[in-house]
């Protein structure tokens, strides 16, 4: 029995050890070895199957070196570089979306109902080397990922193209690929608990290791609806102390539009030090009682520093863009959804916080006419419903009440 250890001494060792493997794989296998790891990954396979019967410990291949990775030197590591370029690169329009880390990538942007064409580059790291493989394949994937079940994603597109049948690369190689008209029905999202993505991803297939590459791409959803909104008005107070009526030009808006409303003071016999209003995102993931449920405040606006009169109006002009802000997104492939909320907050002298909520929809407009879209008549109703502030001590708890949600 052959023992082999790892040691200090740098490249001399490492040689002597490596001839040795290469001695004991040509003489248990009867396969001709070379440096190539093509060859190697042969000769480890067949010695796999042989010494199952022996009493050759197969441990000894398992090593590591200070100066060098296992992978590397068993020849596992990637011995083909892949590059994913598209058709259309020079004149398609990029978009920004931000990571798992929290910085802003950007990637390529597409819509729904577009074809995605390009071309895979496959480079081989080292000259007269020969890349068996059991295929090539390209895929495109619509993905949900939640993070506290990451070995569990949610694939709602799976398309695939063969782009070599199993075979060898000699030299390097591109392949053209295509998927035409491809249905994109939701739009990218990077939230707190969940993420959706859209991606191409090449795969060398191996008999040990597969070779891959990923490319990250972003999708928009664009929606239309007719000028013409409902406003929102709400009345609401707590008897004998606090009356005010507030109302909203409109219940849908643009993510670049301008939220245009004003509060009213029909009555009011308590101290107010500060009036601010802020757009808050709701996460849900889930349903049921197992529903993860997240709020993030993106925006906020004071309005108004100083107590009120009765009779006093108050003006309210948001700016959307800006901001952070995602469409809309409803119950998406039954694993999450997201809204918006305008929080209205009073802040008396005692530090109590007295908060309304009401719900509105957000949506992408199309900076100019990408496709002609089918006519389509969309009716959305909004209740404006009534009810009582909630007064909360300093615990500063705003989970107040939802009012009026849209159906789409």
């Amino acid at each position: 029995m052959i023992e082999l250890r790892s040691g200090t001494n740098g490249l001399e060792r490492a040689c002597r050890l490596q001839q040795k493997i290469e001695d004991i794989l040509q003489l248990q296998t009867g396969i001709e070895f070379t440096s190539t790891s093509d060859v190697f990954e042969k000769a480890v396979e067949q010695f796999v199957r042989i010494q199952q019967g022996s009493q050759l410990p197969w441990k000894f291949i398992i090593l590591t070196f200070p100066f060098c990775s296992s992978q590397a030197f068993l020849g596992f590591g990637q011995s083909a570089d892949i590059t994913i370029r598209l058709n259309d690169e020079e004149s398609r329009k990029t978009a920004k979306i931000r990571g798992e880390d929290g910085q802003q990538e950007t990637h390529y942007l597409f819509y729904d109902g577009e074809t995605i064409s390009g071309t895979v580059n496959i480079a081989l790291k080292k000259p007269n080397q020969k890349l068996d493989h059991q295929g090539i394949r390209i895929e495109f994937i619509g993905q949900i990922e939640v993070y506290y079940d990451r070995g569990n994603q949610h694939d709602f597109i799976s398309l695939t193209k063969d782009l070599a049948r199993p075979g060898e690369l000699t030299q390097n190689s591109s392949f053209s690929f295509e998927f035409q008209n491809v249905e994109k029905p939701y739009e990218s999202y990077m939230g707190i608990n969940v993420k959706l993505r859209y991606f191409l991803r090449v795969t060398i297939i191996r008999r040990i290791t597969d070779i891959t590459r990923e490319m990250d791409l972003i999708v928009h959803t664009l929606s239309s609806y007719p000028d013409a909104d409902v406003n929102l008005k709400m009345d609401v107070g707590i008897e004998d102390c606090l009356h005010i009526e507030f109302e909203y030009n409109k219940s849908r808006y643009h993510l670049q539009d301008v939220i245009v409303g004003k509060i009213y003071f029909v009555l009011v016999r308590i101290k107010i030090k500060h009036m601010e209003i802020a757009i808050i995102k709701s996460e849900t993931v889930g349903s049921g009682p197992n529903a993860a449920k997240e709020t993030d405040p993106v925006a906020k606006f004071e309005i108004m520093d100083g107590a009120p009169v009765r009779g006093e109006s108050i003006p309210i002009r948001l700016f959307l863009g800006g901001h952070d802000l995602a469409p809309t997104m409803r119950d998406v492939s039954k694993k999450f959804s997201v809204r918006y909320l305008l929080n209205l907050v009073l802040v008396d002298e005692e530090d109590r916080r007295y908060f309304k909520q009401q719900e509105i929809t957000l949506w992408r407009k199309a900076d100019k006419q990408i496709r002609k879209p089918d006519p389509i008549c969309n009716v959305m109703s909004t209740n404006g419903r009534e009810g009582s502030i909630k007064v909360n001590s300093e615990d500063d708890n705003e989970n107040g009440q939802d009012s009026a949600n849209d159906d789409q």
